[in-house]
């Protein structure tokens, strides 16, 4: 900014000075604002897509020996039924495994035109957590979409390195000129869930957690899911699914299967270790309200059974099975599948409240293994 001397500044009488309302909202956006202030607001997940993000597993920490290539069968059948819907643009971290990908979609015959690859160094395959978080606004009659870029430490530093992970948001937002909004906060896609109308919910075990922000409160925290989601309403819940290493997200315990509705996933055994935590959290969503003061319509699922033989790659007996880690895509809903009993029951619900869209089955045994299933591995993108 240059300034005149104050002898020569001209002051102009009351009726010269206007102002047109769309150089107005140019100058503002030109300045250090955050998101909520430019009438931006993260949409819900059934918005309609441009595409999804997913990382190509390739970490044998994550699935080690013969489970890595079990995983990669998991893939190919997520992909197989995601492109009928919508574009995929798949990340991974050289070209020797990007040869490794079109050898076996050449045998499944999947089709490459609504694939675009990214050759990008990634740590892991938790596109969910480290992705680009978008947020929305109209603006002159049309869509404008923008990044909100996060501090990403692998849930709290347990898995290092994670530094190629973290850069993500940026680098998307580059390639494709999208504005980014940088917030100087750790925060995971799992780890929150929004309606579109104003509420998010979130979970203290994760948020207020000491290994992901330690320097800031509570308070602060709302203050910054507010200022760059657009949210008006916090719900907290309290602890997550044993064997879940992010600490507990959201993304595992309960999600909006519309604006109004949530499902939350319950275990009614009181022998069961996530009997407390689901009833506790269950009974908080019960009492819950938007910004309003309207009480949301409940529905709940069983959890799948959680204890697994020997011990995942963080040492636990237990995986965070959960119908609540499905996701939803522009024509269809893929919702993770376990036993054939309680499945059917949660493919029944999902299609209750999904009529407009294909609602599909995918066995995720082996993919959570590595402690998270397909709402952890995909990311919704837009704008691009």
């Amino acid at each position: 900014m240059f300034l005149l001397p104050k002898d020569q500044i001209i002051l102009l009488p009351k009726e010269v000075v206007s102002v047109n309302i769309q150089e107005y909202s140019i100058l503002t956006d030109s300045l250090d604002l955050k998101p909520s202030a430019l009438n931006y607001t993260m949409p819900p997940e059934w918005y309609p897509h441009a595409a999804t993000q997913l990382h190509w597993p390739s970490n044998p920490q994550t699935w080690p020996g013969e489970r890595l290539q079990r995983v990669e069968q998991v893939y190919l059948e997520v992909i197989e039924v995601l492109l009928k819907y919508e574009p995929i643009h798949l990340f991974v971290e050289n070209e020797a495994i990007r040869d490794h990908v079109l050898a076996l979609f050449q045998k499944r015959k999947i089709d490459l035109q609504r694939i675009t690859f990214h050759i990008q160094p990634i740590n892991d395959v938790w596109a969910r957590d480290c992705g680009p978080i978008f947020i929305c606004r109209e603006k002159a009659g049309a869509e404008e979409f923008a990044i909100t870029d996060w501090r990403y430490n692998a849930w709290g530093g347990k898995y290092p390195p994670y530094e190629d992970d973290n850069r993500l948001p940026a680098y998307i937002a580059g390639k494709y000129g999208i504005e980014r909004f940088e917030a100087d906060m750790v925060l995971e896609g799992g780890a929150i869930e929004v309606n579109g109308n104003g509420v998010l919910m979130t979970t203290e075990s994760v948020l207020l957690n000491r290994n992901r922000n330690p320097h800031m409160s509570c308070r602060q925290i709302e203050e910054q899911l507010r200022d760059y989601l657009g949210v008006e309403k916090i719900i907290w819940l309290q602890k997550g699914l044993a064997g879940d290493d992010t600490d507990g997200h959201i993304d595992d315990l309960a999600r909006f299967l519309n604006q109004s509705t949530i499902l939350a996933v319950t275990a009614e055994d009181p022998g069961d270790i996530n009997y407390e935590a689901t009833q506790q959290n269950l009974e908080i969503l019960r009492r819950a309200t938007d910004q309003h003061g309207n009480r949301f319509k409940i529905e709940t699922l069983p959890l799948p059974r959680t204890a697994i033989e020997g011990t995942t790659v963080d040492g636990s007996s237990y995986v965070p099975a959960s119908y609540a880690n499905f996701y939803i895509a522009n024509g269809v809903v893929l919702v993770p599948t376990y036993d054939e009993q309680l499945d059917r029951q949660a493919l029944e619900l999902f299609g209750q409240y999904f009529t407009e869209r294909e609602v599909v089955g995918i066995p995720c045994a082996d993919l959570v293994w590595g402690q998270g299933a397909i709402h952890c591995i995909t990311q919704q993108l837009y704008g691009i």
